[in-house]
């Protein structure tokens, strides 16, 4: 039942999201108080995704580590620039959008790429690997690379910010691939897969609190909120173009071009949100949680679009052949 259940809110991914923030914003003032569970939420879904990986996965990997290298300068290098510029260029004199813009993309790689990756079958120890190294490296590059992109504009109790992601995604990654490796992948078996459906149904309460928490700027649809809107859709989209393109120019074979693009377009912008609502002003917070709307959907159409291009490719190839 349960598993029935999972594949069921599998399909439902790019519904989910956005529907759980229109609730958040509907129920902004019962469900706000209860934002405080946001990490605790967050940190069991960190564990039940960690039981699938193992330690063995990652050293596999790390003996070719260039899709890794390549993935992670997209992540912490070429987006947070490209989100700053355009930040820039559309707010030049709002410090806190363009301080969202950035923390958007300098958030770890999201942790359901691994579920887009494995439906269009990538590689799956790159994928692993991206996430697991990322998000390990995360205490240190979020609150780093906001500090070098925005200087002294936004305060930040930068070693805070590093006990709540060590809390929500790195120690909780660590239990569920020790128990992983200790049970030789039988834990997954036997909860995994029983957890699965159940951190999904997490995300949605996640995203619902924190769009609680940032009702007040979502609720007037006025001129900014809109080129909010506007200017996420086009950084997230346009992440997900560079890392396709990038991993067709320099990876080239179909499994890994497929890993690059989810890891590289994704982000795990649960975390971003509450780092967002928790450290930052709630205007901070606003372009990572608008992000929601379009994060599955966005996944969705871009395994669309890169399974009908390698389908075209091989039609071609097959009728070469003929």
């Amino acid at each position: 039942m349960l598993q029935k259940l999972n594949k069921r809110l599998e399909k439902l991914m790019p519904f989910i999201t956005p529907v759980s923030v229109i609730i958040g914003v509907l129920l902004s003032t019962n469900l706000k108080d209860f934002s405080f569970l946001v990490p605790w939420i967050f940190a069991f879904m960190t564990f039940a995704g960690s039981l699938g990986s193992n330690f063995q996965s990652l050293k596999d990997v790390l003996t070719h580590p260039f899709p890794i290298f390549i993935a992670m300068m997209i992540l912490h290098i070429l987006m947070p620039i490209w989100a700053w510029g355009v930040g820039h260029i559309i707010f030049p004199s709002d410090a806190y959008t363009i301080t969202g813009l950035i923390l958007a993309m300098v958030i770890p790689t999201g942790i359901t790429s691994f579920i887009w990756v494995s439906i269009y079958k990538g590689n799956i120890p790159v994928v692993l690997s991206v996430i697991l190294i990322d998000t390990f490296l995360s205490p240190i590059i979020v609150p780093y690379s906001l500090s070098i992109f925005m200087g002294q504009k936004i305060e930040m109790d930068y070693l805070d910010i590093m006990k709540g992601l060590l809390g929500m995604v790195v120690v909780p990654s660590i239990i569920g691939m020790l128990l992983n490796q200790m049970t030789k992948g039988k834990i997954n078996n036997q909860l995994g897969v029983r957890l699965a459906p159940f951190s999904k149904i997490c995300l949605g309460f996640v995203v619902m609190l924190n769009g609680a928490v940032v009702a007040p700027y979502l609720k007037n649809a006025h001129l900014k909120l809109i080129g909010i809107a506007t200017v996420v859709f086009f950084i997230a989209f346009t992440g997900y173009l560079f890392s396709f393109y990038l991993g067709k120019l320099l990876l080239k074979k179909r499994d890994k071009v497929i890993s690059l693009t989810f890891t590289g377009g994704m982000r795990n912008i649960s975390a971003g949100a509450v780092i967002g609502v928790t450290y930052f002003p709630s205007a901070v917070a606003v372009p990572v949680v608008i992000g929601m709307l379009f994060q599955q959907i966005l996944a969705s159409l871009n395994g669309h679009f890169i399974a009908r291009y390698y389908d075209k490719r091989l039609e071609k190839q097959d009728s070469v052949t003929v």
